[in-house]
């Protein structure tokens, strides 16, 4: 699937070298899927189908390294994660344990296949890790290299909760000695920052906030939410138009499809909105066919099979047409977001969003406005927000038209990656021992 971690390394990356910093985004377990330029390097480590066979089978961890090389073609492994493969945590459990345990797992050779390559002609002055979950690893590389190591915190938590014990508590035992090699951390939120802090026994001024940024190149500035000269026939023309609420997220129990579901039925219900269609978009994987199936199967039975449409899995250029063809966005997650990608995503296209009272949710709509909030895990009080605001266009329009502007200005590509690089950089230079002083915000920084 397109995930949100790999879009978020996927664009930081590109903005770094945009910058002028030298960087290698290497793909672990598969490569990456992504809607924008893929930069990542032409190689694999900790091949998903290697790290598989070895965890089960203790004849390939004595594999030749040609063989090796070999089942981490990109082919294979994109052959392999493409026949419905389901990642349970309960059914790899004892492979995520392994891995977080490093050298002292099973998959042993992997990191130091991966090591060696880091500590050759490479050289990197930073690591940075996409998650905690691959950082088995940060001892070996500290044993081999002088380097600052850096750790992503973007959704981690989720994993580790749905693994059972005693995994659960021996995975978070296990991270809680590998974040004291771990020079730093980097969260996209405060809330997410002080969650893990406490889950995972991080000290909490560990943590850099780097908030959220996307590629807003090609979102255009038009229409009704940019007070352009041609507003009012661009109001007119979206006045005209059956009102559409938005989907946009994987089809997931977590994402909260079948509670925007039992809300559209509640809201067809309510005056005024007998015409309001759902539109949704996003990939389906084969562990929720089923899921998906029984949202959709509800809308049927309540009479509205002609009011709502699934367009799945979209590209670049299919999702930002999709964006131009809703009126607002609501993905109702019940698990507490880190992030919040597709709420920038909407707002840059102009499209305000009704987003549960939960996670980053509430701190990123303060920052940029553009939407509303619900209580979480409740149809109808989503439904009653959306008549609100669905019944009341001028205030829809100026949502849509302040969370824009206010992406556009500040939360694109080159302030994610500028403040990123501020971080990476302190760290660097405490590393090498070079003086620090303090900057406004009350972060010390190199000299």
């Amino acid at each position: 699937m397109i995930c949100g971690s790999c879009l978020h390394d996927n664009t930081l990356a590109r903005a770094l070298v945009e910058l002028g910093h030298d960087v290698q985004l290497v793909p672990l377990y598969t490569p990456i899927r992504t809607d924008e330029e893929n930069v990542t390097v032409d190689r694999i480590f900790y091949g998903g189908i290697n790290m598989y066979l070895q965890q089960k089978s203790a004849l390939f961890r004595w594999l030749p390294k040609w063989l090796d090389r070999w089942l981490d073609r990109p082919w294979l492994i994109n052959w392999a994660a493409g026949r419905s493969v389901k990642i349970d945590p309960v059914q790899v459990a004892d492979l995520a344990l392994s891995i977080l345990r490093g050298t002292e797992g099973n998959q042993r050779k992997e990191v130091e296949r991966l090591v060696e390559w880091l500590a050759g002609d490479l050289k990197p002055d930073v690591v940075v890790f996409s998650n905690i979950l691959t950082a088995g690893c940060v001892p070996e590389i500290k044993r081999r290299m002088q380097v600052p190591v850096v750790v992503t915190l973007q959704g981690d938590d989720i994993f580790l909760r749905e693994l059972p014990e005693p995994h659960q508590s021996q995975a978070i035992a296990t991270i809680s000695i590998l974040a004291t090699q771990i020079d730093g951390f980097i969260a996209n939120s405060r809330y997410y920052a002080d969650y893990m802090a406490e889950f995972l026994s991080i000290p909490r001024d560990q943590i850099d906030i780097v908030p959220l940024g996307i590629d807003t190149r090609d979102f255009a500035i038009d229409g009704p939410a940019s007070g352009s000269a041609n507003s009012a026939e661009d109001n007119a023309a979206s006045s005209s138009r059956v009102p559409t609420i938005g989907y946009l997220a994987r089809l997931a129990p977590e994402k909260g499809l079948h509670i925007l579901a039992e809300a559209f039925v509640q809201l067809r219900q309510m005056p005024g909105m007998e015409q309001v269609r759902l539109k949704i978009a996003g990939w389906l994987g084969g562990k929720n066919v089923a899921y998906a199936e029984d949202v959709f199967a509800r809308l049927r039975a309540a009479g509205l099979a002609d009011a709502f449409e699934y367009v799945g899995e979209v590209d670049r250029r299919q999702k930002l047409a999709f964006l131009q063809s809703i009126d607002i966005l609501s993905v109702p997650t019940t698990y507490r977001e880190p992030k919040g990608l597709f709420v920038l995503e909407a707002l840059a296209a102009g499209v305000p969003v009704l987003q549960p009272d939960h996670g980053a949710f509430p701190e990123v709509l303060a920052d940029v406005g553009g939407g509303h909030l619900h209580r979480p895990e409740d149809p109808a009080h989503l439904a009653e927000r959306l008549a609100e605001l669905l019944l009341d266009l001028p205030q829809l329009w100026e949502l849509g038209r302040v969370g824009q502007r206010a992406v556009h200005a500040t939360r694109h590509r080159q302030a994610m990656a500028e403040g990123t690089a501020a971080v990476l950089s302190r760290l660097v230079d405490a590393h090498r021992g070079r003086p620090q002083t303090t900057n406004a915000a009350g972060k010390s920084s190199g000299v």
